[in-house]
């Protein structure tokens, strides 16, 4: 896995407006700022600037709940934040923020990744069982329902007549109404950490990738 690449503390917060990556995002700019799940915090600054101590600020690593886009984040001194706790990006505790890869990540971030997928997941259901409520057909020959592992078309097409009689609820409605369907839960979780994860997927539904 690769280290981020080199962007002071100091460009982060905002310290030198010139010499900040140009994804940089300053804080109060976005009206639309994401919320993000904390996948890891490092409260002395990363670990590849070189610089003393007391000119480092704390960054973290989040996941967006929406778009499951990955951040790294400058967080302003005084900022009281934990691994899972979530942050809205255009908050009191956020100096600077830019959008990065997996790659990009730590490694203790990379690890998180599953977890707070799950959490977002839970937090939310309702969302997410809309998505068996609405997926669509991707091509002629493929539906949207196909991307999810153990799917095959027999329980594709369980879902789609089952569908017909009434929106499904929450999970424990999936599983109860559509014979054969396990787990929905975790195998929609197993998918959004694929599209997080991977770079050569033909169709994503839920993670953007970074432009």
């Amino acid at each position: 896995m690769s280290d981020p690449e080199t962007e002071t503390d100091a460009d982060a917060a905002g310290a030198d407006a010139a010499g900040a990556d140009s994804t940089d995002t300053a804080k109060g700019t976005d009206p639309a700022a994401p919320q993000v799940v904390l996948l890891d915090v490092l409260p002395n600054g990363r670990p590849d600037d070189g610089r003393p101590g007391y000119q480092k600020s704390p960054v973290a690593y989040g996941l967006d709940v929406q778009s499951f886009r990955l951040f790294e984040i400058a967080l302003s001194d005084t900022a009281q934040v934990s691994v899972s706790d979530r942050l809205t990006l255009d908050g009191d505790a956020v100096g600077r923020y830019r959008e990065v890869g997996v790659d990009d990540l730590t490694r203790n971030a990379a690890a998180e990744i599953e977890y707070a997928v799950e959490a977002i997941v839970e937090d939310d259901e309702r969302r997410f069982v809309d998505f068996f409520n609405s997926a669509d057909p991707l091509t002629l020959r493929q539906h949207q329902l196909d991307l999810l592992s153990g799917i095959g078309e027999t329980l594709r097409n369980k879902i789609l007549d089952t569908r017909k009689r009434g929106p499904f609820e929450d999970f424990e409605d999936l599983t109860d109404r559509v014979s054969g369907l396990h787990r929905p839960k975790e195998v929609l979780i197993e998918r959004i950490v694929d599209e997080i994860r991977e770079d050569d997927l033909k169709y994503r539904i839920f993670a953007r990738r970074p432009e």
